[in-house]
């Protein structure tokens, strides 16, 4: 079972590869990684010593490359709908069994848990765990609170997020789409 989970896996993560059009051939996910409690989003890096005009361009594709090596697959439960975007609890790897793979949105009578021993890896498409929040997702069909959502996401900085009253919580912000991402990532003072 475990075998045709990863299998399942890596042919996800070669479809969203097709649609994103990696360079080259990237290496499949290894089996080991750090917790996801040690993992961070990577900050974009700017050049300082590039004058003028270059610096926007060589800086996007800086972020966007650093997008791509952090892309994860979203597969969790969505905690609540904001007008920007989902709170979504991430690391429901049972949602990766067929049929529930044909659309990226799952209605929430599906039955489905979290593995509690289950790391995220510091690898490309690996799956995601922990509270995140998702933009620029797709327009149909519209997400509901305690649907599920199965999707490649890349990396988009941090969200500050108020569960309760008096309460607020810095997440890590993933938008569904590569120019998004990069957008948002793009440092405030261009």
């Amino acid at each position: 079972m475990k075998i045709l989970l990863l299998l399942f896996l890596a042919c996800l993560i070669g479809c969203a590869r097709d649609r994103v059009s990696l360079p080259g051939n990237a290496a499949a996910p290894a089996k080991t990684g750090a917790p996801a409690a040690t993992l961070t989003t990577v900050p974009p890096t700017t050049t300082s010593n590039v004058v003028g005009p270059a610096m926007p361009a060589l800086s996007a594709e800086q972020i966007r490359a650093t997008c791509i090596a952090g892309r994860r697959l979203i597969c969790g439960r969505v905690l609540k709908v904001l007008p920007d975007g989902l709170i979504i609890e991430s690391g429901y790897s049972d949602l990766l069994r067929p049929p529930l793979t044909e659309s990226w949105l799952i209605p929430g009578t599906v039955s489905a848990h979290r593995d509690s021993a289950a790391i995220e890896l510091n690898q490309p498409g690996t799956m995601c765990l922990g509270t995140i929040f998702l933009t620029d997702i797709p327009r149909r069909p519209k997400a509901r609170d305690f649907d599920y959502v199965l999707l490649m996401a890349y990396p988009a900085g941090q969200y500050a997020y108020s569960p309760a009253p008096n309460l607020t919580k810095t997440i890590r912000r993933f938008s569904a789409g590569l120019e998004t991402a990069v957008k948002l990532s793009l440092p405030a003072e261009q």
